[in-house]
């Protein structure tokens, strides 16, 4: 699967702030993907404290296979100019999206979403 953004950036998208019921509504098509907050706890749009966050996290046999696909998600960061937070252990990767410049979710990050849910592993 290609990287590359299909029109340069998620800069030519309209971003808006997914919050309460609309993100809970949105994340019905990734269920995969559970909203986090950034203090670490996991609750529903509305509960929690600090922004509001996605996460993934995928199951590997090995660390090296955990790496790479890391290292898939470092490319379309790096093509979309727009940085999740990672995390990388033994036989496992997390991927966490959210847009501090715009306090939480936004539709860019479910596009990121998205795009992760597609990449080989």
């Amino acid at each position: 699967m290609s990287t590359t953004p299909a029109d340069d950036s998620l800069e030519n998208i309209s971003r808006i702030l997914l919050q309460g019921e609309v993100l809970e509504s949105q994340l019905l098509a990734y269920p995969e993907w559970q909203i986090v907050h950034l203090d670490g706890t996991e609750a529903n749009a509305t509960g929690g404290s600090g922004m509001s966050a996605i996460k993934r996290t995928w199951s590997f046999d090995n660390f090296a296979a955990a790496f790479a696909f890391i290292q898939q998600v470092t490319d379309l960061a790096e093509n979309y100019n727009h940085h999740p937070r990672c995390i990388l252990e033994w036989g496992s990767a997390s991927v966490m999206w959210w847009s501090h410049d715009m306090g939480g979710v936004t539709t860019s990050d479910l596009q990121m979403a998205a795009l992760c849910d597609h990449l080989r592993i």
